[in-house]
């Protein structure tokens, strides 16, 4: 709260999520800022579960992993991919964000062609949802130990 203040929060106190993403999205230092705050959090929560973890695979969901330069922690990088307007579409849907807004939001990241390029498996995600389960289960069949 030092550095955003108030006109983050609800008036419970809880994190206002709307007033924060609009506040760092338009400001590049404040967001900036705040992966600074919470990429260290993250990244201690993703080692820990990894050190518990009695599997022989795990997951981990990072969408920053690129930015964050912290792909060399990682076995194997697995990248969901769709077209970019089915991208912002699918942002819009979930935040319920503004056409302009949630293309801003995608352009503070990485270009998604440039993690595909990266990635050692890349899901497609553009078809069904059956579509897409087939290809995850896919890939998850391909790392799984035999």
């Amino acid at each position: 709260m030092d550095r955003f203040g108030r006109t983050v929060l609800n008036a419970d106190g809880t994190l206002n999520r709307d007033a924060l993403g609009a506040r760092v999205f338009a400001d590049p230092l404040a967001r900036h800022d705040l992966e600074g705050i919470i990429h260290p959090e993250v990244y201690a929560a993703i080692t820990q579960w990894f050190r518990t973890l009695d599997a022989p695979l795990g997951i981990a969901d990072i969408p920053l992993l690129f930015e964050t330069r912290r792909e060399e922690d990682f076995d194997v990088i697995i990248v969901a991919a769709c077209g970019p307007d089915q991208q912002v579409q699918r942002l819009m849907a979930r935040s319920g964000l503004s056409e302009s807004d949630a293309r801003a939001r995608i352009a503070a990241q990485w270009p998604l062609a440039d993690k595909v390029a990266r990635a050692h498996y890349v899901i497609d995600t553009s078809g069904t949802l059956e579509e897409t389960d087939r290809r995850t289960r896919d890939v998850i069949r391909a790392l799984s130990p035999r």
